[in-house]
């Protein structure tokens, strides 16, 4: 592999983690739980940046076996990714005390490969195992084992991850299958430390960027959910069925409205949309309810429907009618007429699944945790 393109790689990389760590650090005002991926993202930032300056070392091979930068570089990366999930459905684990006694062994080691450099202990280089049989009980040989021994450490607690994860009620369950491939990901590394390779360095440097680039937006995905939702607002009382030249004249007014004012003709038409779902509740409630009979319903074409509904922060038609099936399954479940998530079809959706998903999606919470949570409320209200 070309320098030209390891540098590429590792500027890449800092480049994505740097933008992390800013955009965390600013959500991190807002959610604590974004404070440590913050600051991780950060050093692996600076580690990058470190490692793109002495990018032209990496392609002639000169790191050899068990070097000991990459070393302290295992270290030090296996450590922050045995804990870089945890803030996020633990935030108050990752106290100073705890984390200080957690990284105590690191420490201690890296202060002992400076007090070696320091003393002017020859760190030298291993290109074959032979040359590391030869050296193996040498003070730079003992450090470069002791560094991986520790590693292993921060591996097997990496590996330990999802079960630690398990026993907290609301961990997200993407972070299971991440923590797995953050095993292996570890795993890896430790193989290209051993016998190192340029290009199986640089894949790793991209599977570890695009981890931590998954996790941060589905990180960043949870705080989208708590974004306020479009609120349904009553309307004027309508005619419950509008004839078609009725309809067609509202549309000529519509378009003339929307010469004058874009705005407040979408306005207009959201209302109109608006007063016929809260006065059809029957018709919404049925699964084979969709766009294209809401549009010839209200007389409107899937383009007007479409603006209209986006105009006041729904995504899209679909959603829009989801919106009030969410609303309306809520409803029956706090009045006790929806007891079990099969009977959430009973508010319009086609499946249960779909029920979840929407209901997930919507409210940032799995509907069987709100049955649930309901359920609780209103056994102790009884």
């Amino acid at each position: 592999m070309g320098a030209n393109t390891i540098l590429l790689t590792l500027a890449c990389s800092a480049m994505a983690h740097l933008v992390m760590t800013c955009v965390m650090a600013l959500y991190a005002r807002h959610r604590v739980q974004y404070l440590s991926l913050a600051w991780i993202n950060g050093i692996f930032s600076a580690i990058l940046i470190g490692a793109a300056v002495i990018s032209g070392m990496i392609p002639s091979g000169q790191p050899g076996i068990l070097n000991p930068l990459m070393m302290i570089m295992l270290v030090v990366g296996c450590f922050l990714q045995s804990i870089y999930p945890l803030s996020i459905p633990m935030p108050g684990y990752l106290q100073w005390g705890r984390m200080w006694k957690y990284a105590s062994p690191a420490i201690v080691l890296i202060i002992i490969y400076l007090l070696a450099f320091l003393v002017g202990e020859n760190m030298e280089e291993f290109y074959t195992f032979a040359e590391v049989r030869e050296h193996l009980f040498s003070l730079s040989m003992l450090l470069r084992l002791a560094a991986f021994l520790l590693a292993l450490f921060y591996v097997f607690n990496i590996f330990m991850l999802p079960r630690l994860l398990v026993r907290h009620p609301s961990v997200p369950r993407y972070l299971k299958g991440y923590c797995i491939v953050l095993s292996f990901s570890a795993v890896f590394y430790l193989v290209v430390c051993i016998v190192y390779d340029p290009t199986l360095l640089m894949v790793y440097v991209v599977i570890f960027t695009l981890l931590n680039m998954y996790l941060a937006l589905r990180a960043l995905e949870t705080m989208a959910m708590t974004l306020p939702h479009p609120v349904i607002e009553a309307v004027e009382d309508i005619a419950e069925e509008t004839p078609m030249a009725e309809a067609e004249e509202a549309a000529d007014e519509g378009d003339k409205s929307e010469r004058e004012d874009f705005n407040e003709a979408n306005l207009q038409r959201y209302h109109r949309l608006e007063a016929w779902m809260q006065k059809n509740r029957a018709a919404w409630t049925e699964s084979t309810f969709g766009r294209d009979q809401l549009c010839r319903e209200v007389g409107l074409n899937r383009h007007l429907v479409l603006q209209s509904v986006r105009s006041q922060g729904h995504n899209n038609v679909h959603e829009y009618i989801n919106r009030y099936r969410i609303e309306e399954l809520k409803r029956l479940i706090l009045r006790g007429e929806v007891a079990t998530v099969g009977e959430s079809v009973d508010a319009g959706f086609g499946t249960v699944a779909t029920a979840r998903s929407c209901f997930k999606k919507m409210e940032g919470i799995r509907l069987d945790d709100y049955m649930a949570l309901r359920g609780a409320k209103a056994r102790v209200k009884s």
